[in-house]
């Protein structure tokens, strides 16, 4: 599995961006990834569409939106799913029909595969969540096994330490000391 302090690896996929007649789909590299403006990505991966636990944590990513945003990171959800799948989910969903971020198809694996993150009985994404900084490099991965979902806070946690670029002690919070060595 790719791991922290690893660049991203290289990707072109469809991704889901809308559900308006026209303008659904949008292609994503992962030269969106790297930037001069210090926007950091947080990808999140789900297992499959239309399933139970998945749209719990979809919805909570979209709900925090803003929070993501005012920290200067942007959001992709993405699972091993096609982009038709991903679009008729959200047109059929209603927690997901207002989505903030694209919803990426690796409909070939072969992120999920370069990431490492491939179930290996049914070939599907772990729930998989990796905070990448503005250069290209991992600096957070977490992932769940199937059937327990992540918890949003604890990535938005991890997050604001990171931005610190400081020593966050355990259980740290944003606005707490750091520690000064």
């Amino acid at each position: 599995m790719i791991t922290v302090g690893e660049k991203f690896p290289s990707f072109n996929k469809k991704a889901v961006v809308s559900i308006e007649k026209g303008k659904e789909f949008e292609d994503i590299t992962s030269d969106f990834l790297v930037n001069d403006d210090n926007v950091w990505t947080v990808m999140f991966w789900w297992p499959k569409d239309f399933t139970f636990v998945c749209p719990t944590e979809i919805a909570e990513f979209n709900k925090n939106y803003g929070e993501f945003r005012d920290r200067d990171s942007r959001l992709i959800g993405a699972s091993t799913d096609s982009e038709f799948v991903h679009a008729a989910w959200r047109k059929n969903h209603d927690d997901l029909r207002d989505l903030k971020f694209p919803m990426l198809a690796d409909t070939s694996k072969s992120l999920a595969e370069d990431l490492g993150i491939l179930e290996p009985t049914e070939k599907i994404a772990y729930r998989a969540t990796f905070i990448i900084d503005p250069t290209g490099v991992v600096r957070w991965v977490c992932v769940n096994d199937l059937n327990v979902g992540r918890n949003v806070k604890e990535v938005l946690r991890v997050l604001d330490g990171l931005q610190t670029d400081e020593l966050c002690p355990c259980n740290w919070e944003k606005g707490e000391e750091t520690i000064n060595v």
